[in-house]
């Protein structure tokens, strides 16, 4: 719509009687000068914008609200702010202000009186039922507080006394104030807490808050229900419908502010990281019930801020933070910096490496401006770096007017804010620093190299380097100046340790400064990198890059890995994503032309859930498992029909697929569970392009049998109970079909890994399994016509019959309970009592992965035998007790039995 070089858009104003008239406070970039900021408005929906109020390119806008009952009067602020080269580096000028227009924003008044001179920051709120009533939190160079206008805001008063509900959200963001739609003495201000006064703003409560501080950025109430309430913060929102009393849960928002990713060496694999505001967050991969719940998450004891990562040797050990040593078995933490003071020559930031060496697991790493390692957990540290950030530079260009603050002045303040250890030489450790310094060590840090690119600045942040997996001189760096106002990409590549340098962006869109870049651990030259925005992809070690971002939403990609064949992302604002089975970008070529089958992916026969109880409800929030089956990759040429097919070392089909498939789908008169909890079934796509198919690693279920769902349950993601056994551990063929062409790659299908059966077990379990799927599958027809054959006689039951025709009744049915269970339940609907063996011993066999008992296998043998003699029955009961029952019906002029084929 406009307004793009206005990167920050403090807030939005709409007149309510015409929307296409709007206005906006740009605040404009944080980090450096630029004309596109102050207030703008629009009388075209967004179709074009005029400046309205505007002061310098340094001052931008930073709030604006219509008065609501008279949309001509309109009051706005300006902010004067400067966000420094390094962390922690803000400064603030005295050009801000409060201002209001009569005219609908053609011309504007600075408001004085009573307000404070030199501000710097301002927020308002004007009182619904009251328009005269106007609060603003005013923030100066000394202090902020809250003040109160009765006049439209032609005088102001201090309001308060209390700097608690004007205070600095981590010291920093100003508060937003409101009012109740309907009563001008109750006011809220959104803080570190969110505070209510119910006097206009005297005398102030916490409403809603915890110790550590939420740090509320804003609040919404209903203009017409003041009782309901959201609240939005560092972790999400919240929402409240009888004021205040109970409150929503912001666990149902995957809105986590990580840091880095890191994952341990457990199965399924979990991973770490620091999220702002909440803590650490460790969190399984894969949960055992189906989804990944809040069974599966734990914080770590780390601080909010930075690296978190497991022992490589015990994963119930986590180091994090700046710095702690977390026994998961305890669930308590030590901490063990090297230096557990702060002094004058040990700086931190608050992102600081907390990295394993890939080559000695023993070996850890942590960096202030200083490179320190232990080899003991932290016990005992050396340090192996001098201070390795810049001593003197530039001041950059983009601190512009601010330059002169003392608090400017080039000192040396950077730290190494990115430690990359080799994954083939345990000497060799490269070091970023945030103020724009690469070394290199190939010694174990007795000495360091300066490889700093030529093109890189000062405080052009090195925020990650990858070390490469295949040659020992090659590194890669992503490297972020968004502090210097520059939103370009910079990702370096050097293949000769360092000594010369090539800028690798092209194909990554302008405006997303990247935040990491990694090299694949598997195929050398599939790199990977993100962006203020989106994951991208080169298959050409940098050269060409491509968008990868497919579900992903656009947000800030911190960091990821490559953990053995997933891609893990750690976003700023929408939590950990994975990518699962990156193993066909590992064959992908980048001019992909010809129909292929990949090969796929070691596939590890794991049970889609391990859940024994009744499933947590739709409702509550749930991560995504990784898919349940052997994944299968192929890309089509051009559109075709295709087949699949899985065959086992000898060359049996054990499985086919068709694109022609018909999908099985329940019957909706029959299915007793609400349709939401049932998986979508898949097909094979017949569309050109790459494509993922699931084998279930199941033999091909019985045909023509009615789906029914199991209790352990999950939201949209239920597939029916099998009614086919596991195939067994092995070599298998996966054979692709595409129209007249065929393909073919090997599959290797692995067990659990935290199962023990052994192979002749698992042949065991199989074979039995295959006896009673014979069984089922030799019964299932018989069932049919059971069933159908009961509900007519219970229908003929209810009748009023002649004698003789009772008589062969009862003789029938007394002959098809006997084919029923031994104890049948009083009001159990009929049933084949080999079948229900069948069935129940079946779930017995495949519901575990453990050897079968030798009770159950002798029930086999008793369930085989059993089938044996109801079929011969059941023989008998069709040629002869069903045609007796039929000619007595017929002779009462009644109609005759239909038995079901």
């Amino acid at each position: 719509m406009g307004l793009r070089d206005g990167q920050q858009v403090a807030q939005l104003a709409i007149d309510p009687r015409n929307p296409d008239r709007f206005y906006v406070a740009v605040a404009g970039h944080p980090y450096g000068p630029n004309e596109e900021r102050g207030i703008f408005r629009s009388l075209d929906g967004g179709k074009t914008f005029e400046k309205v109020l505007y002061r310098d390119e340094n001052t931008g806008g930073g709030d604006v609200q219509i008065d609501p009952s008279d949309s001509d009067v309109v009051f706005a602020t300006l902010w004067e702010s400067r966000e420094g080269p390094w962390e922690n580096s803000t400064w603030n000028g005295t050009d801000g202000g409060i201002f209001k227009s009569t005219d609908g924003g053609k011309t504007w008044n600075q408001l004085r009186r009573g307000l404070p001179e030199k501000i710097v920051q301002a927020n308002l709120a004007i009182a619904p039922s009251s328009p005269k009533t106007l609060l603003a939190t005013i923030k100066t160079l000394v202090a902020s507080n809250i003040f109160r206008s009765e006049d439209g805001g032609e005088s102001w008063v201090d309001a308060t006394d209390d700097l608690r509900p004007s205070a600095g959200i981590g010291g920093g963001d100003l508060p937003v104030v409101r009012f109740d739609p309907k009563n001008p003495a109750i006011v809220y201000s959104a803080s570190v807490v969110c505070w209510k006064s119910i006097d206009g703003g005297k005398t102030w409560e916490g409403w809603r808050g915890a110790p550590g501080g939420d740090d509320y950025q804003n609040i919404w109430i209903n203009p017409d229900n003041s009782n309901i309430i959201l609240l939005g913060s560092d972790q999400g929102a919240i929402i409240t419908v009888n004021g205040g009393r109970s409150w929503s849960s912001w666990y149902n928002q995957p809105t986590a502010q990580l840091y880095h990713v890191s994952a341990d060496n457990a199965f399924p694999y979990r991973l770490y990281s620091g999220q702002q505001e909440s803590g650490s967050a460790g969190i399984a991969s894969r949960g055992n019930d189906g989804a990944i719940t809040f069974r599966d998450w734990h914080p770590v004891a780390a601080e909010e801020y930075g690296y978190v990562v497991a022992d490589p040797l015990d994963p119930d050990i986590i180091y994090g933070g700046k710095l702690t040593r977390y026994d998961r078995r305890t669930g308590q933490a030590q901490g063990i910096l090297p230096v557990p003071l702060r002094s004058p020559d040990f700086r931190m930031l608050r992102t600081q490496p907390v990295v394993f060496s890939p080559v000695d697991p023993h070996l850890l790493f942590f960096s202030g401006n200083n490179l320190w390692q232990t080899r003991d957990g932290g016990r005992n540290w050396q340090q192996i770096s001098p201070d390795l950030t810049r001593k003197t530079y530039e001041l950059p260009a983009s601190i512009g007017k601010y330059r002169a603050d003392p608090t400017a002045a080039a000192k040396q303040r950077g730290v190494i804010y990115t430690v990359a250890p080799s994954p083939l030489d345990v000497n060799r450790i490269w070091c970023g620093t945030d103020d724009g310094l690469i070394h290199l060590t190939t010694n174990g840090g007795k000495t360091w190299n300066d490889v700093t690119p030529a093109a890189i600045s000062a405080w052009q942040k090195i925020s990650i380097i990858d070390a490469g997996h295949f040659d020992a001189n090659t590194a890669y760096a992503a490297v972020n100046t968004l502090r210097l106002d520059d939103v370009r990409p910079h990702i370096y590549r050097t293949h000769d340790g360092g000594k010369t340098w090539t800028e690798i962006v092209h194909g990554i869109s302008e405006g997303q400064t990247v935040n990491v870049v990694r090299e694949d651990t598997r195929r050398k030259g599939l790199l990977f990198a993100g962006t203020e925005r989106a994951v991208y992809v080169s298959l050409d070690d940098g050269d060409n890059w491509e968008p990868l971002r497919l579900n992903m939403p656009a947000t800030s990609m911190r960091d990821l890995i490559i953990k053995e064949d997933d891609l893990a992302v750690a976003t700023h604002g929408r939590g950990f994503w994975i990518l699962d089975n990156i193993t066909p970008l590992r064959q992908l070529t980048r001019d992909q032309r010809n129909s292929v089958l990949f090969k796929p992916q070691t596939a590890l026969r794991i049970r889609w859930s391990l859940n024994t109880d009744t499933p947590l409800p739709p409702d509550e929030p749930t991560g995504e498992n990784p898919p349940d089956g052997a994944m299968i990759d192929y890309f089509l040429a051009e559109d075709s029909p295709v087949t699949l097919e899985i065959k086992d070392n000898k060359g049996n089909l054990v499985r086919r697929y068709s694109s022609s498939d018909l999908p099985v789908l329940p019957n909706a008169s029959k299915l007793k569970i609400p349709g939401y909890w049932i998986r979508p079934p898949r097909s094979l796509s017949t569309q050109r392009g790459l494509h993922r198919f699931l084998w279930d690693m199941h033999y091909t279920p019985l045909p023509g049998i009615e789906p029914q769902y199991p209790m352990s349950a999950v939201n949209r993601h239920t597939p029916p109970s099998p009614t086919s056994p596991w195939v067994v551990p092995g070599e298998y063929t996966v054979i692709l079909t595409a129209g007249s062409n065929s393909y073919t790659q090997p599959l290797t299908v692995k067990m659990d890994p935290r199962v023990t059966m052994s192979q002749g077990e698992l042949e065991q379990q199989l074979t039995l399994s295959q006896q009673l799927s014979d069984v089922r599958a030799g019964l299932e027809p018989i069932g049919k016509i059971f069933d159908s054959l009961a509900q007519q006689l219970t229908k003929l039951q209810e009748q009023s019959l002649p004698k003789n025709v009772e008589e062969k009744l009862n003789v029938l049915n007394n002959k098809l309970k006997e084919l029923g269970p031994p104890q049948p339940r009083p009001g159990a609907t009929p049933s084949l009592h080999a079948l229900d063996s069948a069935k129940e011993l079946f779930q017995e066999i495949q519901g575990v992965d453990a050897a079968p008992t030798d009770r159950v296998k002798a029930a086999v043998n008793d369930v085989r035998a059993q089938a044996i003699e109801l079929t011969k029955r059941w023989k008998e009961i069709v040629a002869q007790d069903v045609p007796a029952l039929d000619r007595e019906l017929q002779s009462a002029g009644l109609s005759r039995l239909g038995l079901a084929k």
